[in-house]
């Protein structure tokens, strides 16, 4: 499938859709945001921010503009419609899977990371999940929805099954959650990623997503969004993680998710947000 150029985009990620080896996205999605909404505004607010950030990353020695990456922009997507919402982003990842590209994806609230796993589990039976957030989000339903931000990584499960996905910084949720996750269903580091890198040495060979729920971060780092949780781990830590990604043989997509950036006027969080898509998308490329 073919991408027109957007007039806003991300750094340097203006490559033609048919040359780009990764695929940028926004799905602004917020419909069953329960709290503080507003993270449809994500997208476009990471784009204007990453006016300000350099395109070398030192921590990878790597550079943007030296890597062929298209950002199609925000999803046109209807508000409230949450089925036909996960039903474009399903179609445009798919599109891009079948393309040879690797979806990179800025969400929205974090629901948007089923469809685009539905996706990848379509193409890839053996699929590995890395899920960092402060919440567990494996309610079966919530409010009475079966498709929730607080369901999204039970719905991921009921996918890929047990062992397959991996959870890390978790430190809020209902008791049923944790122990879902504690009967062998999901493996669990609370509150740290002190055991990410055994994980990626035992998973290092297969496919696997990488889902950031931002909240992972301490609201001291990144108080822009909507559940925040203290406790969190630093921003030191989320880039060891990325750097510790680096081992991974086959990354085949990710997403970062939950900035609401009107929460924080300073803009800070949405500052953290664009470093980290950047170090993301470098990711994708290596």
């Amino acid at each position: 499938m073919n991408y027109k150029k957007v007039d806003l985009s991300f750094q340097s990620c203006d490559a033609e859709y048919k040359d780009s080896q990764v695929v940028l996205f926004s799905a602004p999605l917020d419909t069953t945001t329960s709290y503080r909404p507003g993270t449809r505004f994500a997208g476009n607010a990471i784009r204007v921010e990453s006016v300000g950030i350099e395109w070398y990353s030192v921590y990878k020695d790597m550079d943007l503009k030296d890597y062929k990456t298209s950002d199609i922009g925000d999803l046109d997507i209807p508000m409230g419609d949450v089925k036909t919402s996960l039903d474009i982003i399903y179609e445009t990842a798919k599109s891009i899977i079948k393309d040879n590209k690797k979806v990179m994806m800025v969400g929205g609230e974090h629901l948007v990371t089923y469809p685009v796993v539905k996706a990848y589990h379509e193409k890839y039976k053996d699929l590995k999940i890395i899920h960092l957030d402060a919440h567990t989000d494996l309610r079966d339903e919530f409010l009475g929805m079966k498709l929730s931000h607080a369901t999204v990584i039970k719905r991921c499960y009921d996918l890929v099954g047990d062992n397959n996905i991996y959870q890390f910084g978790i430190r809020s949720g209902d008791k049923h959650e944790f122990e879902f996750a504690n009967a062998g269903h999901t493996y669990m580091e609370k509150f740290t990623i002190d055991t990410l890198e055994k994980i990626i040495d035992e998973i290092k060979d297969f496919p696997v997503y990488i889902t950031i729920d931002l909240d992972v971060l301490d609201p001291s780092v990144f108080p822009g969004t909507g559940t925040p949780e203290p406790g969190g781990i630093s921003y030191k830590e989320l880039l060891h993680a990325t750097k510790l990604f680096e081992k991974l043989n086959n990354i085949v997509g990710a997403d970062i998710v939950e900035l609401a950036p009107k929460i924080d006027p300073t803009e800070v969080s949405t500052a953290v947000a664009a470093k980290t898509l950047r170090e993301m998308i470098l990711l994708l490329h290596q």
